[in-house]
């Protein structure tokens, strides 16, 4: 198998979040094409989770990831050492990758693998949701996302938050006849950057992203709606979090709790260097699918960047890892 031509292959077959039919649809018959038990798990219309296994065995271990990617699409082009374009490393890559292991462990024909691919990881996990629903029973899940080919002792969770403040408006020459929402959504904002956040003295700190500020309708005009998208990565329980969030913000601005993705402890092996994703994965979303591990080839520093890339070195060193810890949890 020619790892760098799968990956190339699939970076060239746009897949943003929403539109990953055709990605699903390659998958789908190149693994029916390598003689695997395929099928397509319907998770909206248009879109499909791909599960592959051996025909007649049940699985042991589930290779798994996601064929979504961020916008904009980048087609693929590499070098010597690398292969770059949108889901080169996230994750793309690390699908090629889980195939090649597969294949070898068939062909080995100890261990008995199976493949997942789903929707919408880089949107709200609806893909891992639904996968969730048709679990095949395996004991172990090994989640791919751009570690560099290092074992996650730990996942951050991630709470989104959004934050709608009203005003009043008003000629902007008479602002004392008006309430400006954007002061209110400021004056919140400012408060929630002052909170002191949880740290874990072996995950790290809890973060916070403010990602999106709108509102107003024009610079003469005192503004009557403002909004605002925040993104806290966790490193434990939200509910705490969330109490002195909506304490702080009090009466600036109503608070909705968008989504959350919890925080996780992994499992990991022994003698392959560790590292704490601060990134959210689908593994909370994929509880009945075994006991779960994360671990990938490329960088996440990279991934979702214009620069997105992932050394061919270690997607043939990820194809070998995954080989040797699928035989180490099995006790093979």
């Amino acid at each position: 198998m020619d790892l760098v031509a799968l990956t190339r292959r699939m970076v060239d077959i746009e897949s943003i979040s929403g539109n990953e039919r055709a990605v699903g649809e390659f998958l789908f018959e190149y693994l029916t094409g390598l003689g695997y038990s395929t099928s397509r798990m319907e998770v909206s219309p248009d879109r499909f989770n791909v599960y592959a296994a051996i025909p007649r065995r049940e699985p042991t271990v589930v290779f798994s990831t996601h064929m979504d990617t961020v916008p904009p699409f980048i087609p693929s082009s590499e070098d010597s050492e690398h292969i770059y374009g949108r889901g080169s490393c996230d994750a793309k890559g690390i699908i090629a990758a889980q195939i090649a292991a597969a294949e070898r462990l068939r062909r080995e024909g100890a261990i008995s693998p199976a493949l997942l691919f789903v929707v919408g990881e880089e949107r709200d996990s609806q893909g891992a949701a639904v996968a969730n629903q048709h679990a095949p029973g395996s004991r172990f899940l090994i989640n791919g996302e751009p570690t560099e080919n290092h074992i996650a002792i730990a996942s951050k969770g991630s709470l989104r938050v959004e934050l709608i403040a009203r005003g009043r408006m008003a000629h902007s020459a008479y602002p004392e006849l008006g309430e400006s929402a954007i002061d209110k959504l400021l004056d919140a904002l400012h408060r929630l950057r002052l909170m002191q956040l949880p740290t874990s003295p072996e995950i790290g700190p809890c973060t916070l992203n403010i990602g999106i500020i709108e509102g107003g309708e024009a610079p003469n005009v005192v503004p009557g709606y403002a909004r605002a998208q925040l993104l806290y990565r966790l490193v434990g329980p939200s509910e705490e979090l969330k109490r002195r969030i909506l304490d702080t913000v009090g009466n600036r601005a109503d608070v909705t709790f968008v989504l959350e993705i919890p925080f996780v402890r992994l499992r990991t092996v022994d003698n392959i260097p560790t590292m704490v994703a601060a990134f959210t994965t689908d593994i909370p979303r994929l509880s009945n699918w075994g006991e779960p591990l994360l671990l990938g080839p490329g960088s996440i520093h990279v991934a979702h960047t214009e620069h997105e890339r992932v050394e061919k070195a270690q997607l043939h060193e990820a194809v070998e890892m995954y080989c040797a810890v699928a035989k180490r949890l099995t006790g093979r």
